[in-house]
């Protein structure tokens, strides 16, 4: 769909879709409702146009197919791994693949036990329901799923002390989907009853190239093979990061250039915007400069680390750290945090002749 037609003031409600249209109804301007209407278009919505994940495919593939064939909701699923990778698409694309509606919700936002309860009474037969990072719901919230999962039915307690009673109510038949960042928070016995927990991985460039082609058609961006590939090798094997880089070099080639985007475009754009080679972005270059120059390659606490670079420890742990560590840039050691001789040549510094040792004592020193 072309971006003028979304940005037309004479168009109707009714010709927009209708993840745009609450947005319309709070009145928000015609370049966030383009946004948002950017993001529903480029989001796959068949498991045909989803890209990667190849056996995860097949399996949901197979698991979906029964369920069809049967006439019946599929079993809950669980997927799980980093931001970015595509477990929302691929709760969208569940409901999507068995003809339900789809309900989205969030951990933090379900506080009460009486919010689930009241979700799952108004569910039809075979919704879906998707809790996004389940991993943070409440203790008390959290019980309310197990009978909901096994038995369909859920209890509720009405009332206060001695005059307390428990009442059961039934459930329709529906699907549960969940999505974590953080596999290992979720509890044993919430994990135990998914029927299938689905494990993505960081995608290939190849896989990257294709979600950014596809993007581009979508977004009416001018691009050729080798500019798409610039752009999946600075995605960090994530393609939330390709299709964000991609609006920015689209943004650079039609201000700076004649709107196409090749390689050079592409390159020249991403350095504009502090992406380099690798993907690494200011935080990780100046998190790796600082370990290198102020630090003397560690090892290094995380706290003075995080200090260094101005960010929370939490950040730096669980968003900056992964990737370098993948990339072979930093390693984590009983003493602190080391960079590598990579690292050291990546910065723009000579390592050292002797590499520096983990900190840890030797028995023949």
């Amino acid at each position: 769909m072309p971006r003028d037609e979304w940005l037309d003031p004479e168009r109707t409600d009714h010709d927009l879709e209708p993840a745009v249209q609450p947005a319309l109804d709070a009145g928000w301007p015609p370049d966030e409702l383009a946004t948002v209407a950017y993001e529903r278009a480029i989001r796959p919505r068949t498991m045909d146009e989803f890209v990667g994940q190849a056996e995860l495919k097949e399996q949901l593939g197979i698991i979906l197919g029964a369920a069809r064939a049967a006439s019946r909701p599929a079993d809950h699923l669980l997927f799980a791994g980093p931001p970015g990778l595509g477990k929302t698409t691929l709760a969208g694309i569940v409901a999507a693949e068995l003809g339900a509606h789809l309900h989205v919700t969030s951990g933090p936002a379900i506080e009460r036990a009486a919010d689930l309860a009241a979700m799952l009474t108004k569910l039809s037969p075979g919704d879906v329901l998707f809790v996004d990072e389940i991993h943070r719901l409440p203790r008390a919230v959290e019980e309310i799923l197990y009978p909901a999962m096994e038995d369909r039915q859920i209890d509720v307690v009405l009332g206060k002390g001695p005059a307390a009673r428990s009442l059961r109510f039934d459930l329709e038949p529906f699907t549960l989907v969940g999505a974590t960042t953080r596999t290992g928070l979720i509890t044993g016995p919430l994990r135990d009853r998914f029927g299938f927990n689905f494990r993505l991985d960081y995608y290939a460039p190849a896989d990257l190239e294709q979600i950014v082609v596809r993007a581009a058609t979508v977004l009416g961006v001018v691009i050729d093979a080798p500019g798409a590939a610039e752009i999946a090798s600075r995605s960090r094997g994530t393609p939330r990061i390709a299709n964000r880089l991609l609006r920015r070099v689209r943004d650079y080639a039609e201000v700076r250039g004649d709107g196409v985007v090749d390689r050079l475009v592409a390159a020249d754009g991403l350095a504009l915007f502090g992406i380099d080679e690798m993907g690494l972005d200011k935080v990780d270059l100046q998190l790796l400069t600082n370990l290198c120059r102020h630090f003397d390659g560690g090892p290094v606490g995380l706290s003075n680390l995080a200090i260094s670079v101005g960010e929370p420890t939490e950040t730096v742990e669980d968003v900056i750290e992964p990737f370098l560590i993948q990339q072979g840039l930093l390693k984590r050691t009983p003493r602190g945090r080391m960079a590598t001789p990579a690292a050291w040549r990546h910065v723009g510094y000579e390592p050292p002749a002797a590499a520096p040792s983990d900190g840890a004592p030797s028995l023949f020193t």
